[in-house]
């Protein structure tokens, strides 16, 4: 059974967001990165950057990127794409390679990195997790990276 998600309230005041979406499949990634921008201003958060890549695939390097040059700029990364399966295993091969570079990713450079790159088996998942407000991941994926960023804040002023 599918949950609802809800705007949890959270202290985002002072902390700084990156989402990394992809421009394919553009109507669901569009829809959850509104979700989760309206929950990060929601909550107080100081600034919040874009950043659209053409694809899942592309989303990582990005991340990389943006750890690499501004490690400490963002308390958290949304990392935002799906993925339709088709009648090959394409699909599978793409977000199994972008899952494992983006657990890696945040491990490397100590900063969230929250997956929201989604495998749906069809356009009915999709719409139900994407479009449907009382069920879009957006939310619940920005929830867990204002969480995640601030207990990542307390931990390093230990």
């Amino acid at each position: 059974m599918l949950e609802e998600v809800n705007i949890k309230e959270l202290d985002a005041k002072g902390m700084r967001f990156g989402i990394i979406a992809s421009k394919f499949n553009a109507a669901y990634v569009d829809s959850m990165a509104e979700a989760a921008l309206d929950v990060l201003k929601k909550n107080g958060a100081a600034e919040t950057e874009v950043f659209r890549v053409p694809g899942a695939y592309e989303i990582p390097v990005v991340v990389g990127h943006l750890l690499r040059k501004t490690n400490e700029r963002f308390n958290a990364l949304i990392c935002l794409g799906v993925v339709l399966r088709g009648e090959t295993t394409h699909a599978q091969h793409i977000t199994e390679s972008v899952c494992m570079a983006l657990a890696q990713t945040q491990m490397q450079y100590d900063v969230p990195v929250i997956n929201g790159v989604y495998l749906f088996e069809n356009k009915q998942q999709a719409d139900k997790r994407c479009m449907d407000p009382a069920h879009n991941r957006g939310i619940e994926l920005a929830n867990t990276a204002i969480e995640m960023g601030r207990l990542l804040a307390a931990l390093r002023s230990r």
